[in-house]
């Protein structure tokens, strides 16, 4: 039940331990705890909105999800499409939100590494709506899509990896290129 006392509202927990409480004041004081303004109150707002909405949307191949209690950082899941040289694929992402989301594009990289014409060594991505091209009305699905399409029809102009451009349309000895990639990876994570 509620107790008011003094104009505030307080809980009585009935049934769970002083350590359960106190789990649960904790785990909503750090996720209330990053945005100290109301421009920081109102992104995570947004970025709450956007998860409800990428939760319930369910795109396929496609998924996000805070890390922990950060609302500011989340871990984004991409399948390669239906009929690219990436079908069967799975990729995971780090996508990092600036304070003034969505009037800034989030900073998203390739956490799997990724062999791709617009994908670095690092992990970043040669995208424009991540840069220059970015809109307030782009969200977390608009990105996650944008890069699973740049998946299978890479900007061959900007190449932040010059040998996946270069082979790129050889579909055979790219696929080679993106096995022999992948395995490497694979025996160092091992």
């Amino acid at each position: 039940f509620k107790q008011v006392k003094q104009g505030q509202l307080h809980f009585t927990f009935e049934g769970m331990s002083t350590n359960e409480v106190e789990s649960i004041g904790s785990t909503s004081a750090k996720a209330s705890a990053a945005p100290s303004s109301a421009a920081g109150q109102s992104v995570n707002k947004r970025l709450q909105s956007e998860l409800m909405s990428l939760m319930m949307g369910g795109d396929a191949g496609l998924s996000a999800f805070p890390d922990g209690d950060n609302i500011f950082q989340w871990t984004g899941t991409i399948t390669g499409g239906s009929g690219t040289v990436y079908e069967g694929y799975t990729f995971k992402l780090a996508l990092k939100f600036p304070t003034s989301y969505p009037y800034e594009s989030p900073q998203v990289t390739f956490s799997t590494p990724c062999f791709h014409p617009n994908v670095d060594q690092y992990g970043n991505i040669c995208l424009d709506i991540l840069k220059e091209k970015w809109s307030a009305a782009y969200n977390v699905r608009t990105v996650l899509l944008s890069i699973q399409s740049l998946l299978g029809d890479p900007n061959l102009d900007s190449p932040l990896n010059g040998h996946a451009a270069s082979i790129w349309n050889n579909t055979a000895e790219y696929k080679k290129a993106l096995q022999k990639h992948r395995a490497s990876h694979a025996s160092k994570s091992a």
